[in-house]
């Protein structure tokens, strides 16, 4: 791969400043050529992504597989020659629901899905507003209510007698607690993954306050705003560098996932992470929920995971030793079998 690619330079390259410079200049080219293939890789994905968003209706992105395409009697063998593990078979619940995290969109997932497919599970990731493909400009996503629509849009629409799993990533663990506080019925689990499990009141900011410091600070200070309305106006989101990002969400990550999402990514709208929840102990504090720790996370350190558990119980709390901030991608077979684990609790 690299060498193909660094004889193509080879033919331009006229160095005339010594033997250190050629090795120094062939390093840059090499690690350069290197870079730009991983990066057409990732857009390669994303386009495909793209692509395959074109066979779902509005913003949400199902995966499309086998089980997908057609309902599967769970007996049967897959057509990779696998068999459903027998203990699917009495599965009440097989319906995921993947909410993304800030910045991130239904394509973070494609592990996970492909996972939960091949159990015979039927996982379901959503674009929220702003986010993936849904091309709504960032800075006009003022609320909560706004960014999650799509999510709320979908649980209308699951029948009265079903229920879903719900996870959600990072901030989008707000989205999921506001969907517990509307749709308790339809949700039979709520799953957290490093994600915003805030209590009444709270901010999903406010989470993060250890790592960004105060909201007050961040909005004045930060350079990583965006002012969508003008300088002379509020902030409406915001977006990390990518040095920043590949620190903070994917220290663990493989290359290729990185690289994808570097060109996926895109900015974060303020308003619903600065809007204070409002939480009720009848609807949300009755609901099922469970979180999964990543311990080499470096955007939600484990001990804010744990400070938030220990303010906010779940019912489970689950750990991934070497995981990012992004386990979808670091670990994505822990991830998985955890996921498992979850669904069969009673």
């Amino acid at each position: 791969m690299g060498n193909r690619l660094i004889c193509i330079t080879k033919k331009d390259a006229k160095d005339t400043h010594g033997s250190r410079s050629k090795r120094l200049g062939r390093s840059q080219r090499k690690s350069l050529a290197e870079e730009e293939f991983l990066h057409r890789q990732a857009l390669s994905m994303a386009l495909h992504q793209h692509q395959l968003s074109q066979r779902f209706d509005g913003s949400m992105s199902r995966r499309i597989g086998s089980i997908s395409s057609r309902r599967r009697n769970l007996s049967d063998p897959f057509s990779n020659g696998k068999q459903v593990p027998d203990f699917l078979e009495n599965f009440k619940l097989k319906k995921f629901i993947l909410i993304h995290g800030e910045g991130f969109g239904a394509w973070c997932w494609y592990k996970t899905i492909a996972l939960l497919e091949e159990a015979g599970l039927l996982p379901t990731a959503i674009d929220l507003i702003g986010s993936g493909i849904d091309l709504t400009d960032t800075d006009s996503v003022a609320s909560l209510a706004d960014y999650s629509k799509p999510l709320i849009d979908y649980l209308e629409s699951v029948p009265e007698d079903e229920k879903v799993i719900l996870i959600g990533h990072s901030t989008g663990g707000a989205c999921v607690s506001y969907a517990l506080e509307h749709f308790p019925h339809k949700i039979s689990k709520a799953i957290f993954i490093c994600a915003t499990m805030v209590s009444d009141g709270q901010r999903p900011f406010d989470v993060f306050a250890e790592e960004l410091g105060s909201a007050e600070r961040f909005m004045q200070e930060s350079e990583f705003l965006i002012y969508g309305n003008g300088k002379d106006n509020p902030p409406t989101g915001f977006m990390f560098k990518k040095q920043q990002m590949k620190g903070l969400y994917f220290n663990q990550s493989p290359t290729k996932d990185v690289a994808l999402a570097m060109v996926c990514m895109r900015p974060i709208p303020l308003g619903p992470i600065m809007e204070k929840l409002s939480l009720s102990f009848e609807k949300y504090g009755t609901s099922r929920r469970f979180f999964i720790q990543t311990l080499d996370d470096h955007a939600l350190s484990p001990d804010v995971q744990e400070k938030l558990v220990r303010e906010n119980p779940p019912e489970g709390f689950f750990k991934i030793k070497g995981s990012d901030h992004c386990p979808f991608f670091s670990k994505p077979q822990s991830l998985h079998k955890i996921l498992l684990e979850i669904a069969q609790i009673p």
